[in-house]
C-alpha cells in the first residue's frame, strides 16, 4: 500500500461511517419532533443494525491497519490529514474498549430511554423512568472503566464533552463562579424586584412562529441550510455544515421560553454552518467540543440576545407582532423583563446570573451518582434539597425538577459544566471581540454579520482541527480565567438593579 492509496482509503472509510451516522441523526430526528408515539421499537431494531454496522466500520481491521500506517508515515502527512487519524484514532480507542454487543444494545437502549423520558416527564411519572436511567448511570460507568480502566470514572465522562476538563478544573471553576455570584443575588433580592408579568400572558403560537423566523433572519442563518422544528426539549443537529437543523419548544403564556431557546440553538447552528469545507464528511467537521460548543449558543443568547441593543433592535417586531401584550411598554422595558434575576426551578428559562446555580445541582448529583454515593431512586428527594440549598426554590414535582431536561435519558452524563464553562467561555470571547469590533454598536444597527465574521475567523472555520484549549487560547491570547465571566455579570447586574 502506497501513501496515497492509503489517504484515499481513509477517506473513504470516515465517509462510509459518517453516512450511518448521518441516517441514525435522521432517525433521532424524526423521532424527537414528527414521529407517532408508537412507532419506537421498528426504529430500535434499525438503530441497533445500523450502531452495529457503525461500530463494525470504526473498529474494523482494515481501519487499525490505515490508521497504524499514517501514523508511521506521519511526517509525509498535510496537517489536517494527521489530525484526522489522530481524531479517528482517538475515537476509534474509546469505541473499541466496549464489546460490540454491548455497544448496540445501549443505543437500542437510549433510543427507547428517550421515549420513556418523554412521557414521564409530561405525565409527572419519575418511577417509569428511573429504570432506564439506572441502565444508563451503570452503562456509563462500565464504558468508562473498559476506556480507561485505572482512570477516575467522572473525569473519563466530563473529558468526553470537553477534552482535558476534569472535576478538579471544574471544582475550582464552580467555586469561583460560587463566590461572586452567591452574594450578587443576595444583593438583588433585597431590592425591588423587576415586573415581567407582561411576558407571561398569551402570545398565540403561529404568531411566535413567525417571531422564530425573524430571529433566525437577524441572527444570519441560512435558511436554505437550516430549519426549525418543535421538540419536547430543544437542541440542535447537524448532519453536515449544509444541513443543520434547530428545535424549539413554544408555551403560549410565555414569550422569551421558546424565543431564547431559538436564539440559544442558533448559536449552535452558526458554528456548524460556518465550519470549513475542508473537514466535511471527516471526523473533523463540526464544532470542537461542548464547552467552545455552549459558548457560542450562550454567547447569542445571553451576551447578545439579552442585551439591551438587542432587545432596542427587536422590540419594533415584537410590537408588531403582538400590539396588545406590548401596550405601554418600551424597548427598556422589554430588556430589564428579560433580564429578571429571580432563583426558578426550570434551567432553560433562568437567567444569566442564577443559570450557574442550576449547573452546580446537576454537576453535584452526576458526581454523587458516579460515585455511588446516591441511587438513582434519591434523585427526586436529592435534587429537592440541592435546588433549596443553592436556589432557594420549592421543588412541586418531578416533571419541574428531576425529569425536566432531556440529557440523562440520551446517556449524555457529564455534559451539564460545560454550559457554565461555555458561558464563561463566552465572556472572555466577547472582552477580545471588543478590542476589535464595536459589538453593541453593531447589534443596535441590525448588522450582525461582522461578529458572524470574527467568529469564523477564530474558532468556526477550524472546526476540530484543534483541541479545546490550545483553540481557546489562540482567540483570547491568555489562559482561561472565570472572572471575565463574573465581572460581567457583576457589571450588568448592579446597572439593571442598582447596586
Amino acid at each position: 500500500m502506497d501513501l496515497q492509496t492509503a489517504v484515499k482509503a481513509f477517506r473513504d472509510l470516515q465517509l462510509k461511517l459518517h453516512a450511518y451516522n448521518h441516517a441514525m441523526g435522521v432517525m433521532h430526528l424524526d423521532a424527537t419532533t414528527v414521529a407517532p408515539a408508537g412507532t419506537g421499537e421498528g426504529r430500535g431494531i434499525s438503530l441497533g443494525i445500523l450502531s452495529e454496522a457503525a461500530y463494525a466500520i470504526e473498529t474494523s481491521d482494515e481501519a487499525k491497519e490505515l490508521v497504524k500506517y499514517l501514523l508511521a508515515h506521519k511526517d509525509e502527512l498535510s496537517a489536517q490529514q494527521a489530525r484526522e487519524v489522530e481524531m479517528f484514532a482517538r475515537s476509534s480507542e474509546y469505541t473499541a474498549s466496549i464489546p460490540a454487543d454491548e455497544f448496540t444494545a445501549y443505543q437500542v437502549h437510549l433510543n427507547k430511554a428517550g421515549e420513556v423520558w418523554k412521557n414521564a416527564k409530561n405525565t409527572n411519572d419519575f418511577a417509569s423512568f428511573a429504570p432506564y436511567l439506572e441502565k444508563i448511570v451503570e452503562t456509563n460507568i462500565k464504558f468508562a472503566k473498559y476506556y480507561k480502566p485505572e482512570g477516575d470514572v467522572m473525569d473519563t465522562l466530563l473529558d468526553q464533552y470537553e477534552r482535558g476538563f476534569d472535576q478538579k478544573q471544574a471544582d475550582a471553576f464552580f467555586a469561583a463562579l460560587r463566590e461572586k455570584i452567591v452574594p450578587l443575588i443576595a444583593k438583588i433580592k433585597e431590592k425591588t424586584q423587576i415586573d415581567d408579568s407582561f411576558l407571561h400572558c398569551d402570545f398565540p403560537i403561529d404568531k411566535q412562529k413567525e417571531f422564530s423566523d425573524y430571529l433566525m433572519e437577524v441572527l444570519c442563518i441560512d435558511r436554505n441550510h437550516c430549519t426549525i422544528g418543535e421538540t419536547e426539549h430543544p437542541y440542535t443537529t447537524n448532519f453536515n455544515k449544509n444541513d443543520v437543523r434547530i428545535t424549539t419548544h413554544y408555551y403560549k403564556n410565555d414569550l422569551t421560553n421558546s424565543m431564547y431557546s431559538v436564539i440559544h440553538e442558533s448559536g449552535h447552528a452558526t458554528y456548524e454552518l460556518n465550519c470549513g469545507d475542508e473537514y466535511q464528511y471527516t471526523c473533523l467537521s463540526g464544532g470542537v467540543s461542548m464547552g467552545i460548543h455552549e459558548s457560542q449558543s450562550r454567547f447569542f443568547e445571553n451576551i447578545i440576545g439579552r442585551s439591551e441593543a438587542f432587545c432596542e433592535l427587536i422590540f419594533p417586531k415584537v410590537c408588531e407582532l403582538f400590539p396588545e401584550q406590548m401596550q405601554g411598554k418600551t424597548a427598556h422595558d422589554f430588556y430589564l423583563a428579560v433580564n429578571k434575576s429571580e432563583p426558578s426551578l426550570i434551567r432553560i428559562q433562568a437567567d444569566e446570573l442564577t443559570y450557574a446555580l442550576h449547573i452546580m445541582v446537576r454537576y453535584e448529583i452526576e458526581k454523587a451518582l458516579i460515585k455511588g454515593e446516591i441511587k438513582v431512586s434519591d434523585l427526586p428527594r436529592v435534587w429537592a434539597e440541592k435546588m433549596k440549598e443553592y436556589l432557594g426554590v420549592d421543588v412541586p414535582d418531578d416533571a419541574r425538577g428531576c425529569l425536566q431536561d432531556s440529557h440523562w435519558g440520551s446517556g449524555s452524563i457529564g455534559y451539564f459544566p460545560t454550559y457554565a464553562l461555555g458561558s464563561a467561555y463566552g465572556a472572555q470571547f466577547l472582552a477580545c471581540m471588543e478590542k476589535d469590533l464595536d459589538v453593541y454598536g453593531l447589534v443596535r444597527e441590525g448588522n450582525l454579520q461582522p461578529i458572524v465574521d470574527w467568529l469564523t475567523e477564530k474558532i468556526y472555520r477550524h472546526a476540530c482541527m484543534y483541541d479545546p484549549k490550545p483553540l481557546f487560547e489562540s482567540v483570547v491570547g491568555a489562559e482561561f480565567d472565570p472572572h471575565y465571566f463574573t465581572d460581567y455579570l457583576e457589571k450588568k447586574y448592579s446597572a439593571i438593579y442598582g447596586l
